[in-house]
């Protein structure tokens, strides 16, 4: 079972960016949808990106035209590109990797087997 270890979260100040990057050591995601989550305080978990194994994306439109999900070509590192930051994108933010079988690539907690423990994310005003 995969081990998902994300990195690159921080504080920013509204307007700025960060990048979080997510990698598996020993495997690689070619076959597997893998997205983005986060979590803010007392709110539940919400996706907010994905990419599928052709390089598909969607994104929440909380997120879309400021976030872009890449993953490199060997499938080993997943990535998040935050720009444009603000402050209601603080949060704890996770990626996930659906199971090879998975028909559909999505943005639903749910369908999603195997998490990272996350990475902390705080934009200030």
């Amino acid at each position: 079972q995969a081990q998902l270890v994300e990195s690159g979260g921080g504080s920013a100040q509204t307007g700025g960016s960060l990048r979080l990057s997510c990698s598996a050591p020993g495997y690689t995601y070619s076959r597997y949808c893998m997205g983005w989550f986060r979590q803010a305080p007392g709110k539940e978990r919400e996706g907010i990106a994905a990419i599928g194994r052709d390089g598909s994306t969607s994104y929440a439109d909380s997120v879309k035209g400021r976030f872009t999900i890449s993953k490199d070509n060997a499938g080993n590192t997943l990535y998040l590109q935050m720009n444009s930051l603000k402050p209601e994108d603080t949060g704890s933010y996770y990626c996930a990797a659906q199971p090879p079988h998975a028909s559909t690539c999505t943005l639903v907690p749910g369908a999603y087997w195997y998490w990272g423990q996350g990475t902390r994310v705080t934009v200030s005003s």
